[in-house]
């Protein structure tokens, strides 16, 4: 809305300022400038796709199908939307795993369950950490790295990936032991 001001060719000072109270009178109303979904607080201001990619777990494709699942305008601001219209978005962010094709899920092969799924929110970080937990656990390669804050998926780690205080690289001790041919 500020840009619309931007490049107005009326744009004085005064303007700028009957612009901006009038933009905000569009919003007085009926207008939420957060809305929330799963657990999270969305921007109000923002597209609806836009809006939904701030839950954790819900990627523009994944918006894509609960938007249109939900039969709702993609392009609307999520803050303009009535509350039935947010009740649907909430509708088909839970069924979302039974109606989506098995290949849109971020947790395939669960290794308690055995099924495929697709998880939201803080549910989404729990899993991850119980996971990380059985990997320590059982003692794997990577539940060592994990445990060691080392890279976990074959990068080096000679050259790249250092903290700490060391910077550069460090000479060996029978290097510096050597005399050069200038020093004779």
């Amino acid at each position: 809305m500020r840009l619309f001001v931007a490049f107005h060719p009326n744009n004085t000072p005064s303007y700028r300022k009957e612009a901006i109270i009038l933009a905000d009178e569009e919003h007085a109303e009926d207008f939420n400038y957060i809305v929330r979904l799963m657990n999270t607080d969305l921007d109000g201001e923002q597209s609806t796709l836009y809006a939904l990619r701030g839950i954790k777990g819900v990627g523009t494709r994944v918006a894509e199908a609960i938007v249109r699942d939900a039969e709702v305008d993609p392009t609307q601001r999520i803050g303009t939307l009535e509350d039935k219209e947010v009740q649907k978005l909430k509708e088909a962010l839970e069924r979302f795993s039974k109606m989506a094709p098995e290949w849109m899920f971020n947790r395939k092969r669960d290794p308690y369950s055995g099924k495929n799924m697709h998880l939201f929110g803080a549910e989404l970080d729990l899993t991850l950490r119980e996971d990380l937990n059985r990997l320590k656990k059982i003692s794997s390669y990577r539940g060592i790295r994990h445990e060691q804050g080392q890279k976990v998926r074959g990068q080096r780690t000679r050259s790249n990936g250092r903290s700490g205080m060391t910077v550069g690289v460090q000479r060996r001790k029978a290097m510096a032991g050597k005399k050069s041919k200038g020093d004779r």
